[in-house]
């Protein structure tokens, strides 16, 4: 079976941003949130973008919906490069290009109810005529999310953690969009409710056809939702590839260290590596070379402390950003 062709194409994307202090706010350096990541998303595709916290996970997010102003670099979505576009030529694809966001307390407007956070994107659009046909859009929408239409009328206070990021993907979908990013969306949910909007995402999908770019930390809710997986770790991605070759078979050391601090309920199953030691170094002055290598217990003395590893391609769609061609420690 072929892959689906592309919707969203991310060449050598950068998202910079200034470091300033001082009495004339001069800049002392910059935060190297996104440092050229290049991907594609296939129509009604989900890939999964996993990493610690601080990786630039959330920062890619918003950069290849123009949320965040990307360095340099392109985002094409469907054919089109959208970084090169004006607010106003951008306006008309922002109804195809949606997001669902981390926290379901902040991302509702506490002062309008349901009715009207979700209505008011359908109205900007012109995706409705009247009001009448408004209401009995929201209604159909909360229907396919699992809410009561009477819900309409209700204001975000009035419902639970679960019920409001149902709102928010309600709301995202409101406008009919081809490609949504959800960022961290079952994160500051209990697990149960987690595995309801996970499953929630997945008939949608399969109703609509939208293609997600689901950002996670959790491998578990990223191998259960997606086709393919991003590894991403200071501002790059180390490691891509189809969900179950990257879980079953990780080619870089990091990756390997993230699926060794998953629990694992068998207790007789070989973990993948060690978990890490550390953090994640500063955005702002990273390592030479390899970024990865003052963590790694694979490091290389003179190669992966001086030279940048390419993402190179390890096996049909199974691309690393690693020297050793196998952790295990065979030189490429």
């Amino acid at each position: 079976m072929s892959d689906p062709p592309p919707i969203l194409e991310v060449d050598a994307l950068r998202t910079h941003f200034p470091v300033r202090g001082g009495l004339f706010g001069r800049s002392r350096g910059q935060v190297r949130a996104v440092d050229g990541v290049s991907f594609s998303v296939g129509a009604g595709e989900t890939l999964g973008l996993v990493g610690e916290s601080g990786c630039g996970k959330s920062t890619l997010g918003r950069s290849v919906l123009r949320l965040a102003a990307p360095t340099s670099g392109s985002v094409r979505f469907d054919g089109r490069d959208i970084t090169t576009l004006s607010q106003a030529e951008l306006r008309p694809l922002r109804r195809h290009m949606q997001i669902v966001f981390q926290d379901p307390y902040a991302s509702l407007n506490p002062r309008m109810t349901v009715g009207a956070a979700i209505g008011e994107a359908m109205r900007i659009h012109r995706l409705v005529d009247s009001g009448s046909e408004q209401e009995q859009a929201v209604a159909e929408l909360l229907q396919r999310v699992g809410l009561r239409p009477e819900a309409m009328r209700r204001y975000p206070h009035e419902f639970s953690g679960g019920q409001r990021q149902r709102v928010g993907i309600a709301r995202a979908l409101s406008v009919r969009p081809r490609f949504v990013v959800a960022d961290e969306p079952v994160s500051a949910l209990d697990v149960s409710i987690q595995a309801q909007i996970v499953n929630l995402l997945m008939d949608l999908q399969d109703d609509l056809g939208v293609a997600f770019l689901f950002i996670a930390h959790d491998l578990k809710v990223v191998e259960y939702i997606s086709q393919r997986v991003a590894v991403m770790y200071l501002g790059k991605i180390v490691e891509l590839g189809p969900v179950h070759a990257v879980h079953d078979d990780p080619q870089h050391p990091y990756t390997r260290a993230l699926l060794a601090a998953v629990p694992e309920p068998n207790p007789e199953r070989v973990q993948h590596a060690a978990p890490l030691s550390g953090d994640v170094p500063s955005p702002i002055d990273p390592p030479s070379g390899c970024a990865f290598h003052p963590r790694c217990p694979l490091v290389q003395p003179g190669l992966c402390d001086t030279e940048a590893p390419e993402l190179r391609e390890q096996s049909a769609g199974h691309l690393v950003s690693c020297h050793l061609s196998d952790p295990s420690g065979d030189r490429t």
